[in-house]
């Protein structure tokens, strides 16, 4: 059975930083929850109270709510409306879907002056005759029935007839609760029967298989016993899901000679750009991601981000400069970007000074110095060679 606990309320008001004694609006959906207790006494200031879609078999514990408009308890195991009455704010009743047989119990909401709607679709008390007569003239507080307007003048018929349908109700729920004990009698005797014959199967999947496989009839009974058997295939499903986690391959970042592995595990989209002076990466994080959930490290030789704890792993041939590397992020497309400087880059990109054919260093564009000058006579006698015998490198002319 799951029960209430501030651990548990806590966590459903987050939207009131976890603040329970200041909470207006609380929301206990589907929590297979069996009985309503202690919100009274920790959230006193409840507008609004949901616990539907849960195993709750009768309203109780919540007289203390003073403020409490709006109770939703569609979907549970209750057979009957009572411990409402103090409720004095009370404006809205959800009581989608329940087992409520006893009709005549909606007259202790007579008092809930404030009460402007009732929902009880779905219950077996909606099958008596007269049904919607005898609540619009039992409540004449109510402005909606099921989710359908009430007129003044349904109102005014419905109380002229009010003591002959309340005698045609009370014989109907007599004779639904006779059903009702021959019910609770024959689904024991049915419960008892399977638990024999899946006592005998050793295999848990096949008697999991045969719960599922047998006729049931729809009363609460049977809701516990589904929620129950829910339960223990969620507990299954988590054992099973928690050894297969324990059964990957754990994931190995480096080699065993200590180079880095080249990883993508959160399989997103990247470019990566290798310029002569540094590495630009690109990685196509998603867009609406919080920065929070990215961190990235910078190394000599390779560069790591980690989105929501997925790895992204890339190594380098050049070694990087790690001070001077940055990151950033497109406020558009959300992708981010690291620039990771090349250490070396300057020493590769230093030329060597030109020299002239005597072995001395030639001047660059940028010195202002004034020319050498000139010293002694040009000799045009050697600019070419005499040598006959020397191969021609010029053709003889033609004449």
């Amino acid at each position: 059975m799951v029960k209430i606990t501030e651990e548990l309320v806590r966590k459903k008001s987050e939207h009131n930083e976890c603040l329970i004694s200041t909470l207006e609006e609380l929301s206990l959906h589907q929590e297979d929850i069996e009985r309503i207790e202690h919100l009274q006494n920790w959230c006193r200031e409840l507008k609004i109270l949901l616990l539907q879609s849960n195993l709750i078999a009768k309203i109780e514990n919540l007289h203390k709510l003073k403020k409490l408009e709006y109770l939703n308890l569609a979907i549970n195991n209750i057979e009957r409306v009572e411990n409402v009455e103090r409720l004095e704010s009370l404006n809205k009743l959800d009581l989608t879907l329940n087992f409520i047989g006893d009709l005549t119990s909606i007259e202790c909401l007579k008092g809930n002056y404030n009460l402007r709607e009732l929902i009880l679709t779905g219950n077996p008390c909606c099958d008596y005759p007269h049904y919607r007569e005898y609540v619009m003239a039992t409540l004449p507080q109510l402005d909606r029935l099921d989710c359908e307007e009430i007129k003044m003048s349904q109102k005014i018929l419905a109380q002229k007839s009010l003591a002959n349908n309340r005698a045609v109700i009370v014989q109907k729920q007599a004779d639904y609760f006779m059903k009702r004990d021959e019910q609770k009698l024959r689904v024991a005797m049915q419960k008892q029967l399977l638990a024999e014959e899946m006592a005998e199967i050793e295999n848990e999947d096949e008697r999991l298989k045969m719960f599922w496989d047998a006729k049931s009839e729809h009363c609460p009974e049977t809701r516990l016993d589904i929620a129950k058997y829910h339960k223990l295939g969620r507990e299954k499903r988590t054992a099973e899901d928690g050894d297969n986690k324990k059964q990957r391959r754990t994931l190995t970042l480096f080699a065993p000679s200590g180079r880095p592995y080249n990883i993508n595990q959160a399989k997103l989209a990247f470019t990566l750009k290798d310029e002569y002076n540094e590495y630009i990466l690109q990685l196509g994080v998603y867009k609406y991601l919080d920065t929070s959930q990215i961190k990235v490290d910078v190394e000599s030789n390779y560069v790591r981000v980690a989105v929501k704890g997925k790895i992204f792993q890339m190594a380098f041939h050049e070694e990087i400069n790690i001070t001077e590397a940055c990151v950033l992020r497109s406020q558009i497309t959300g992708y981010l970007v690291v620039k990771m400087p090349k250490l070396h880059a300057k020493e590769l990109l230093t030329l060597r000074p030109k020299t002239d054919n005597t072995g001395n260093q030639a001047k660059s564009k940028g010195d202002n110095s004034k020319p050498t000058a000139l010293k002694g006579v040009v000799d045009i006698h050697n600019i070419c060679n005499n040598n006959k015998n020397a191969e021609m490198d010029i053709p003889e002319l033609i004449e």
